[in-house]
């Protein structure tokens, strides 16, 4: 049995990421199909000269960055709200953004954005992206910065404030610093999520909010087209790697 776990791990990964190491070699083909022809960085260049790619490209950046840092800010506090006075109640309400169907939530934050929208006037926007990715990054941010917390000596903070110092002082100069690789962490994981998305953000986007998920899924929709396979490579690698920073810091 021993010396089959090997092969079944090797089975289990080869099934995971083979599509994905096969979208990247063919995203270096010369051809449009998937017959090899020879290497070429035709696709790459194609990409990165398509004004709508650039663009969808640069408002999943933006939408990415903002939803990161509000929702890191926020988590962060609500973690920290969480260890210092516990409440398993609200804890385990954490978990229901996790597991609550993309669909659901999107088709919900879309009728609130509708229903509020209504008093006000606004429309639908980059400005409505933000907001719904704000709301199920904080859920990450939280789960990953709790834990980083629940590792630390609670004792560090008390011995600060018995110095004198008061608890926004003690939280920054001592909680924060202790609880900081677990929090980049999150921010990495949180801006993962939210790059990545595709579901919630048709839903609640505008016509001026395109977002690079939603330009690769009309594209390939349309047939197939390298140009996909070179811009899915380059989003896989860099998330990867952002994937593998977090976990390091996480474990730091």
């Amino acid at each position: 049995m021993k010396r089959l776990l090997p092969l079944y791990a090797i089975a289990v990964y080869a099934f995971l990421h083979l599509p994905i190491l096969t979208l990247g070699v063919f995203s270096f083909n010369a051809s449009r199909f998937t017959v090899w022809e020879g290497f070429s960085w035709h696709w790459y260049a194609a990409a990165l000269a398509d004004s709508q790619l650039v663009e969808a490209a640069w408002n999943s950046l933006v939408i990415a960055i903002a939803a990161t840092l509000i929702s890191t800010v926020i988590g962060t506090l609500c973690a920290y709200a969480l260890w210092k006075k516990g409440s398993p109640a609200l804890a385990g309400s954490l978990y229901l953004s996790l597991v609550t169907p993309e669909i659901v939530m999107g088709i919900a934050l879309l009728a609130f954005f509708q229903w509020m929208f209504r008093f006000v006037g606004i429309q639908l926007g980059m400005h409505t992206v933000i907001a719904a990715h704000v709301a199920f990054s904080i859920a990450y941010v939280v789960l990953v910065v709790l834990a980083r917390l629940r590792t630390m000596d609670a004792a560090l903070e008390e011995a600060a404030l018995d110095l004198g110092a008061t608890e926004w002082q003690a939280f920054r100069r001592v909680t924060l610093p202790l609880i900081l690789p677990g929090v980049a962490a999150a921010a990495m994981l949180a801006f993962t999520v939210s790059f990545d998305d595709y579901v919630i953000t048709s839903l609640v986007a505008g016509v001026d909010s395109e977002t690079l998920p939603m330009m690769i899924y009309a594209m390939a929709r349309r047939g197939a087209n390298p140009v996909v396979n070179s811009i899915s490579t380059l989003i896989v690698a860099v998330l990867a790697v952002m994937i593998l920073v977090s976990e390091r810091m996480r474990e730091a």
